[in-house]
C-alpha cells in the first residue's frame, strides 16, 4: 500500500505534525508507517537494542538521540534484528552506521547522518516517553508516516490496512 506523505498532507494537514526536513534515508525501504514506540537516549543505544528485540508488530521506533553527532545509535545488526522482529521503520534523531548495509535491508531507516563510532552501553534513557525534535512532539501510540518527501505524525491512523 502506497501512502505518500504529500497526499496525506493534502488531505489531513490540519491534523498533522510535520517534521522539519533534517533526515536522510538510509534503509532499503523508503516508505514506511505504523504506530510509534519511542526511546530517549544520549550516546547510549542499550534501549534501542531492547526495543528492537521485542516484536515490532508493524511499529516504527523513534529514537531521540539528542541530535548527537558523536556516535551511532543504530547499525546493521540492530536494524536487521528490528526487521526480523517485525518493525517497519526506525527514525533516529542522531547518527547511524553501516549505511551501505542498511541500504540493502527491507526496513525504513531515517537519521541525521552517519558516524563510524558505536555508542556506549550503560542502559540509560527513557522508553515510550514523549520526545520533541525537528519541530514536532512524538508520542508513543501516535502514527508515523515517512517517505522520500518527509516525516509526518498523526494522533490517529490515516489509512486502513
Amino acid at each position: 500500500m502506497s501512502l505518500k506523505t504529500t497526499d496525506l498532507c493534502d488531505d489531513h494537514s490540519d491534523h498533522l505534525a510535520i517534521a522539519t526536513p533534517l533526515f536522510r534515508d538510509f534503509g532499503g525501504r523508503r516508505q514506511f508507517h505504523g504506530p510509534i514506540s519511542t526511546v530517549k537516549v544520549f550516546e547510549d543505544n542499550s534501549l534501542v537494542r531492547a526495543a528492537l528485540e521485542e516484536p515490532g508488530e508493524g511499529r516504527v521506533l523513534v529514537v531521540d538521540g539528542g541530535g548527537s553527532m558523536r556516535c551511532a545509535l543504530l547499525g546493521d545488526n540492530l536494524a536487521e534484528m528490528g526487521r526480523q522482529n517485525g518493525w517497519t521503520g526506525i527514525v533516529v534523531y542522531g547518527c547511524i552506521r553501516d549505511s551501505a548495509d542498511l541500504a540493502d535491508m527491507d526496513i525504513g531507516v531515517k537519521a541525521l547522518n552517519t558516524h563510524p563510532l558505536k555508542s556506549v552501553k550503560k542502559g540509560e534513557g527513557e522508553r515510550d516517553a514523549s520526545v520533541t525534535f525537528a519541530g514536532i512532539t512524538v508520542r508513543a501510540g501516535s502514527y508515523l508516516y515517512a517517505d522520500e518527501d518527509g516525516i509526518i505524525v498523526a494522533q490517529q491512523p490515516l489509512h486502513n490496512d
